[in-house]
């Protein structure tokens, strides 16, 4: 259990426990990197609305299981083992409907910089990605134009940062709040789709 109280899934009334209804897995599993937010309904409800809205929205251009391995490497890189295990584990379920050779992609994940089997494009993302989550102040707007050289539009550069920028929110979250894996189905995550009509709120 994280370091501080929690209102589980059976505990819940009001607000909170349909909350809990919106955001359940299969078999109604509520992850615990949301039952943390179970004192502050509404930053659960801002953290899913950013959630889908970087990861699993019908809008974004770029493959979901990029966007999924950046969200793999931010957390390794800021050494979050729960958003690092239960990232990798969808990131498997994502390449295997993609027919792409996970162990591969997992293991250039592990590498500075990731190389191949990443695409130079996808590598010139990555490298961003690391100067982003390592050094934030020193981005500048020549690595903009890199990525733009390297082909990706700017709705797409920014898709990259947002997610990213995601991934240090929830690494710090989870880390700083000491939420654990333990007992969790990992790798599951909600259906695409924009997520509007679920995370509409006042």
């Amino acid at each position: 259990m994280p370091f501080i109280k929690v209102i589980t899934p059976d505990e819940a009334t009001g607000k909170l426990a349909s909350l809990y209804q919106l955001v359940g897995g299969p078999g109604g599993q509520v992850d615990q990197v949301l039952q943390a937010h179970s004192l502050r309904p509404h930053t659960l409800e801002g953290h899913m609305a950013l959630y889908k809205s970087v990861l699993h929205h019908r809008g974004n251009k770029l493959e979901v299981w990029f966007l999924e391995a950046i969200g793999v490497l931010v957390s390794r890189l800021n050494g979050c083992q729960y958003c690092d295990r239960h990232h990798t584990a969808g990131l498997e379920g994502l390449m295997k409907k993609e027919g792409l050779d996970f162990p591969a992609y997992d293991q250039s994940l592990r590498q500075n910089p990731p190389g191949a089997p990443f695409s130079q494009k996808q590598q010139a993302a990555l490298e961003y990605v690391i100067k982003l989550t390592r050094s934030p102040g020193a981005i500048q707007e020549v690595d903009i134009d890199h990525l733009r050289k390297q082909g990706f539009s700017d709705g797409e550069i920014l898709e990259i940062n947002q997610v990213t920028a995601y991934f240090a929110y929830a690494n710090r979250s989870v880390s700083g709040l000491g939420v654990s894996i333990e007992g969790e189905v990992l790798g599951l995550s909600p259906h695409s789709g924009d997520g509007r009509e679920a995370w509409q709120h006042d």
